[in-house]
């Protein structure tokens, strides 16, 4: 049984497309089978919601009168990269204002950065722009400072470099001290276990090998609609593999964009961690063709066959060791307690499965209604380390 995406878009135009989410798709395929749920299924939407720190967007500010080459952008008091064209910038989701006190005794005391910036544009609020410029024949203007709106601005997009990994640390902490990370608050003596991945759900997990998905892939994206641009930074399609190639470590990633203008402050929002900085909740989903019984029976993954690594982030962590102490499932996960060291352990996510559930069904109700079609990748995510599914890239000789 084989389909194409050409086919599958016209069942979705006729209004024929069998769609479900990942997570209804297991109970199908242990009731029905691979070969006769690959038959009758169509699309298979996943989702996750969570923090993603390579996050940021592109803003065009738009030329004032004079003309202005800005050279130092803040928007809310939170620094953007103007290194670009004369009013371009790139505001990054972990960027904190410089008044904050990053350097203080107890670092990290804030509430407001980069991603929170980018929830007020998307809520249509107004922002404080403030652009300074050292001043040139063609772009004299030096100081600007004014509040903005994102419908104002003529372009605005987001790009991730590095969003949805496929799977990622459980961290705890075997000191005798509170840690501040980016995995949040981790308590003394394995107090608790921090993950963030929607499991199941999440995209790569049901496309391990990456067959369906690569560059110009069309996804749900921060509310609105986007593209896989390219596979993300940190990309490791080669780390260990389990059952059903699942991989047992933070291996795959992926770099995305989308036009922050369609976007809703419900699937972007700004979050802080106390002692490490800001971030930014990213809502993302990528819908999987069933092509071949193959993709049916990777996607019909459940939370009991997905493994991550047990990490403490006291020690060997900081410097690149990356102790693990074991694997555990995310069925074991999410039932709240798990076993370290024979310890009994408490366990928190900092994704929102709630919100990934929510998401793969909004994309399933656009597809059923005929408002999203799929797009084939223009190549599949590199399964080879810095070798891209298109081949190496090789040069003439000079001369």
């Amino acid at each position: 049984m084989k389909k194409t995406i050409a086919e599958i878009n016209a069942r979705i135009q006729a209004g024929k497309a069998v769609v479900v989410t990942a997570e209804e798709l297991i109970p199908m395929v242990m009731a029905q089978g691979v070969t006769e749920t690959a038959r009758h299924v169509d699309v298979i939407t996943t989702g996750t919601f969570g923090p993603m720190c390579s996050s940021g967007a592109f803003l065009n500010l738009g030329h004032p009168a004079p003309r202005m080459k800005m050279s130092k952008v803040l928007l809310n008091g939170v620094e953007a990269y103007a290194g670009l064209a004369a009013v371009d910038a790139y505001l990054g989701a972990t960027q904190i204002p410089e008044t904050d006190p990053e350097n203080k005794n107890f670092p990290g005391e804030f509430n407001y950065g980069g991603g929170h910036v980018l929830e007020d544009l998307v809520a249509g609020k107004e922002v404080l722009l403030e652009a300074y410029a050292y001043g040139t024949d063609c772009y004299p203007r030096k100081k600007l400072e004014k509040m903005i709106r994102l419908e104002e601005l003529p372009q605005a997009f987001l790009f991730n470099p590095r969003n949805a990994y496929q799977n990622y640390n459980v961290a705890v902490n075997l000191t005798d001290r509170t840690l501040y990370t980016y995995m949040g608050i981790l308590k003394p003596n394995l107090g608790n276990a921090n993950y963030s991945t929607s499991g199941q759900l999440s995209p790569l997990f049901n496309d391990p090998y990456y067959r369906t998905i690569g560059p110009g892939t069309k996804i749900f994206l921060g509310g609105g609609v986007g593209f896989v641009s390219w596979y993300g930074t940190q990309h490791n399609p080669l780390a260990p593999r389990g059952a059903n190639g699942v991989p047992t470590s933070p291996a795959g990633t992926l770099a995305v964009i989308g036009d922050l203008k369609q976007m809703s402050p419900r699937w972007l929002r700004g979050i802080s961690y106390l002692g490490y900085g800001v971030s930014l909740m990213v809502g993302l989903g990528i819908p999987l063709p069933v092509l071949d019984e193959e993709v049916v029976r990777f996607a019909a993954v459940s939370d009991s066959e997905i493994f991550a690594p047990v990490v403490d982030y006291s020690e060997s962590y900081p410097q690149g060791l990356g102790q693990v102490l074991g694997t555990v499932s995310y069925a074991e996960l999410r039932s709240g307690e798990i076993s370290v060291n024979g310890k009994k352990v408490p366990t928190a996510p900092l994704s929102s499965y709630y919100g990934a559930r929510e998401i793969a069904a909004t994309l399933k109700d656009w597809i059923l209604q005929g408002e999203f079609l799929l797009t084939a990748p223009a190549f599949n995510l590199p399964r080879e380390a810095g070798v891209p599914a298109y081949g190496r890239l090789v040069f003439p000789q000079e001369g």
